[in-house]
């Protein structure tokens, strides 16, 4: 049996909005298979962290995960409640980036997203701000 994709994502930008970044961390057991950074220009940072989810189902698929069983775990409370269906979505952009999202998770397995406290998400956090600090921010 294949060990449990686990795909760490953060999304944060400056002064909210501001210079945002997404970073995103995927792994196989113990084995990480792919870390990205990405800078996402002027954000806030709810927008940054669907993106990052966005950014990582795309890495996803470049890892050909699509039939494997992915839990996603951020330290944004607002995005995991409204991806899971819990809450609202009232902000229009973020409307649009959850969208993008769902679709893109029709071409997937089994996907879950769980809230986790920030001090277990240190290595996406660490490539969000890299990815900020990229561009002289």
């Amino acid at each position: 049996m294949n060990p449990q994709i686990i795909i760490y994502t953060d999304g944060g930008a400056r002064n909210n909005p501001g210079p945002a970044g997404a970073g995103v961390v995927i792994k196989e057991g113990d084995k990480t298979l792919c870390e990205a950074a990405q800078y996402l220009g002027e954000q806030t940072n709810n927008w940054a962290e669907y993106e990052a989810v966005a950014i990582a189902l795309g890495k996803a698929h470049e890892f050909l995960l699509r039939d494997r069983d992915i839990e996603f775990r951020l330290d944004s409370k607002l995005v995991v409640e409204q991806l899971n269906g819990k809450w609202k979505i009232k902000e229009p952009a973020l409307k649009v980036q959850a969208a993008k999202i769902k679709e893109t998770l029709q071409g997937f397995g089994s996907v879950t997203f769980v809230h986790i406290p920030r001090e277990e998400n240190t290595d996406a956090d660490r490539l969000v701000n890299e990815a900020i600090d990229s561009v002289g921010h």
